[in-house]
């Protein structure tokens, strides 16, 4: 039997919550280890569950909407794959997600089916958007993202140490986290910017000035 997929559920509407945890419950696949009715609290659960995929609303309360609780997560629990699950359609919320990499985007509208799917899917790595746009802006929103792909500071630190030499462990002690999360930082930043090599990691960082060339 596969090992069930871990999800945390972000809401600000408790009756959403129960809803989902509801639809979930006849579904093998999918278990739901917490949830959170804002931002912050959705941070901490995150850090203590280590969800697979958090389904994520993007208007909530007290100051950290969706996109900032994207931003934070990506920071303090990278192995997490996000969701936004909202009501907005319109393309400059669809281009924010895109922009900071997240694989998932569905309607608070979709069907159970549909929702499971996405999660199946977002869980192995693959973007799942159910959206207004067709594929063809999807993929010119990302290739214009792409240009200039979105890193968090840490990430940029991260990808700094990691150009100059340092091990997992040694960019581990100097961040204070530890050498799995480092290493979990490294391949979200490695799929963020397209890329499958050292090499090209240190070109990006030569290119935007993260490490000087000597000599």
């Amino acid at each position: 039997m596969m090992k069930p997929i871990d999800v945390l559920i972000v809401d600000d509407h408790e009756l959403v919550r129960r809803g989902l945890k509801l639809m979930f419950r006849s579904n093998e696949r999918i278990r739901v280890v917490s949830e959170a009715g804002e931002g912050a609290a959705a941070i901490q659960e995150a850090i203590r569950t280590s969800p697979d995929v958090v389904l994520l609303d993007i208007t909530m309360p007290n100051g950290l909407d969706g996109f900032l609780t994207v931003q934070a997560l990506a920071e303090e629990v990278p192995s997490a794959k996000i969701i936004l699950l909202t009501m907005h359609d319109e393309e400059i919320y669809i281009k924010r997600a895109l922009e900071l990499g997240v694989l998932g985007y569905m309607s608070k509208n979709s069907d159970p089916s549909q929702l499971s799917e996405g999660i199946e899917s977002v869980f192995e790595g693959k973007r799942y958007y159910a959206t207004s746009l067709t594929e063809e802006q999807m993929e010119r929103i990302v290739l214009q993202k792409n240009n200039h792909p979105l890193l968090t500071r840490r990430e940029l630190e991260i990808v700094r140490l990691s150009t100059l030499g340092y091990s997992h462990n040694e960019i581990g002690e100097k961040l204070g986290i530890s050498p799995k999360t480092v290493e979990n930082h490294k391949a979200r930043i490695m799929n963020k910017l397209q890329m499958k090599h050292r090499h090209e990691l240190v070109q990006y960082a030569l290119k935007n000035h993260l490490i000087e060339m000597e000599g």
